[in-house]
Order: C-alpha cells, then sequence, then structure tokens
C-alpha cells in the first residue's frame, strides 16, 4: 500500500496491522508540511501499549508529526461516513480503545470510518491553539473530495469524538467555517460542517471549575487568559449553523465531569437546535465499547445510529 503522498506504508510504524486482519489505507492530509510547523523542533512518533491482556491492544500515540486517515471500508456501505476522533487530552491518542473499536462497529453497521490522527499541540506547533481544529476541519474536506472514491454521500458525513476528541468533534461542529489555515487546494472549497456529531464523554467547557485542567493545558498551554479559555468553550460556540448533536456521559466519570455534556445540551437548547443527552449512572470514563454488557450504557453505539437514522445519516433499522 502506498500513501497519497508517494511515501509508502513502512514509513510509519506498524500500527493498524498490528493484532487486527483489516489493513485500512491511509490517506494524508496535507500534501505539504502541516501548518505551523516548527523545523527546529524534531517531532518523534511513539506508540506505547497500555493493555495488560495480551490479547487486546490499548496503544498510546504521540508524535504526530505527520497528520492522516486512516481509511476502515465496511463489507457492505450504505453511503454514509463517520469521522473518528479519538481522546487522550490533547497529549496522545487513545488509538485502539477510541479508534479500532468504533470503526469496526461503524463498519458493521455499513459505515465508512476515518480515523483522524490529529496534531497534537504541545509538540512544538505554532498556534498550538488551532493545530488540532486545522487537522479536522481539512480531514472533513477532504473526505468529501474523495467521496467518490469511497462511496459515500457528501450530505451523510458525521463526526464522532471522545472526550478531548469530543472536544475537537465539538469544535468542529461549531467552528467549521472559522479561517484557521490558508487554503491549499480545490479540497478547502468544501464544507467542513459534519452532519452530525457524536460526543462521548466530552470535554466542553475550557473555562469553566469543571473543566479537565489537562486537556486545557495541552491546548491553549498553561496561563492561558479568559478570554482564550472562552474561546476554546465549546458550548460558547454554538450557532445556528451547528449540526445536530449526540451527547453521551456516566454520572460517575471522576475524570470529565458529565457538567461538560450538560453544558454542550443547555447552549444547543438555548438555540433550538437538535440534540440528544443520555446519562447514564454508571460507566466512568473513557470506556469506549469496552463496557460489561450488563451495564446500560454499553448499548450507545445503539442509541447514537438510532440518532444517525433519525437525521438522516443511515437508513432506520427495519421493524
Amino acid at each position: 500500500m502506498v500513501l497519497a503522498s508517494g511515501f509508502a506504508l513502512a514509513t510509519i510504524p506498524a500500527i493498524a496491522q498490528a493484532g487486527t486482519a483489516h489493513s485500512p489505507e491511509i490517506l494524508e492530509l496535507w500534501p505539504g508540511p502541516p501548518p505551523g510547523l516548527n523545523p527546529d523542533i524534531p517531532i518523534e512518533r511513539r506508540v506505547d501499549d497500555q493493555s495488560r491482556d495480551p490479547g487486546v491492544y490499548d496503544r498510546w500515540i504521540r508524535g504526530i508529526a505527520r497528520p492522516m486517515l486512516e481509511v476502515w471500508r465496511p463489507a457492505k456501505p450504505n453511503g454514509a461516513a463517520m469521522l473518528i476522533v479519538p481522546g487522550g487530552g490533547y497529549g496522545f491518542l487513545s488509538y485502539d480503545n477510541e479508534g479500532v473499536s468504533q470503526a469496526q462497529w461503524l463498519n458493521a453497521r455499513g459505515i465508512t470510518a476515518f480515523i483522524l490522527f490529529y496534531r497534537l499541540p504541545g509538540e512544538g506547533w505554532q498556534n498550538r491553539e488551532v493545530v488540532p481544529l486545522q487537522d479536522a476541519q481539512r480531514a472533513m474536506r477532504l473526505i468529501r473530495s474523495k467521496a467518490t472514491d469511497f462511496g459515500i454521500d457528501t450530505k451523510r458525513v458525521g463526526v464522532l469524538g471522545f472526550s478531548a476528541g469530543g472536544h475537537l468533534a465539538g469544535s468542529l461542529a461549531t467552528r467549521h467555517a472559522e479561517v484557521v489555515y490558508e487554503s491549499i487546494d480545490a479540497a478547502d472549497s468544501l464544507s467542513a460542517r459534519p452532519d452530525i456529531a457524536g460526543l462521548i464523554y466530552p470535554v466542553i467547557s475550557l473555562e469553566a471549575d469543571f473543566t479537565h485542567g489537562g486537556t486545557r493545558d495541552n491546548l491553549l498551554g498553561t496561563g492561558a487568559t479568559p478570554e482564550a479559555k472562552r474561546a476554546a468553550s465549546v458550548n460558547r460556540r454554538v450557532t445556528s449553523e451547528t449540526p445536530p448533536v449526540f451527547l453521551l456521559h456516566a454520572n460517575d466519570d471522576g475524570a470529565v465531569p458529565v457538567a461538560n455534556s450538560i453544558a454542550m445540551y443547555e447552549a444547543m437548547q438555548a438555540d433550538k437546535l437538535p440534540v440528544a443527552l443520555h446519562i447514564f449512572e454508571a460507566g466512568g470514563h473513557g470506556f469506549g465499547v469496552r463496557l460489561p454488557a450488563n451495564l446500560p450504557a454499553s448499548k450507545w453505539p445503539e442509541l447514537f445510529a438510532a440518532f444517525a437514522a433519525g437525521h438522516g445519516l443511515i437508513q432506520p433499522p427495519a421493524e
């Protein structure tokens, strides 16, 4: 397999192939150096497996020098697509738990999945506060520009983000039209607005007392001004152009309090925009799709699929 830019896949550590029979395609976001590159600060890929089970990977990825998309094609595509945004507090990407596992269940429902390897703002990039949003906007436009190649409908492309990835997915949903980088090719003339947004135990506010401090500081740097925190708070950026939003949280989340999802729900409600909020009693944080079946929160993919069907992304299940 060859990358879009001509680089061999072997130049990237074997992340996708190990532990799975699936060999996803790779699509680089930028034809040249990404915006804000500081050539004096080398960025080296690092992959750390957190799993204690030898049969299950749980890799965290740092050092994203070349942002890209992993394309996971379903056996029976239905024309819908989903941009997957793993979390990790803007300090790493939770690749398996909030990337691969999500691509697999989406593929099973006929949805083409794109896992976003976005740049981590604290790794030496200029204008760090918009670096992840640059990649997310570019990813949505690139997906739409290649819709024919992937067999997808440009009006049926959603985003699904987790934790800090939920903050980025929410930022894309609310700031899709904001100019954060200079146009480089025809893809940048396309809309970056997702048709729906799924925010799973998301970080929303960076100014409230219930914020996740690590996410805030990794994105904005320590000592950010009140104005910068407010500008990066997703609930402050809701407009009439914000797409339908699905929110999911566990009440016992000890890392990112449920107040984050409630704040986003209230912001959507204030503007009378389509929104669904699901709060479960138990589940903690970072559960992905790995909760025991006896916990009600484990059923969230079915709820999200129903939400997606209700807003025209996929066909509703047969009765």
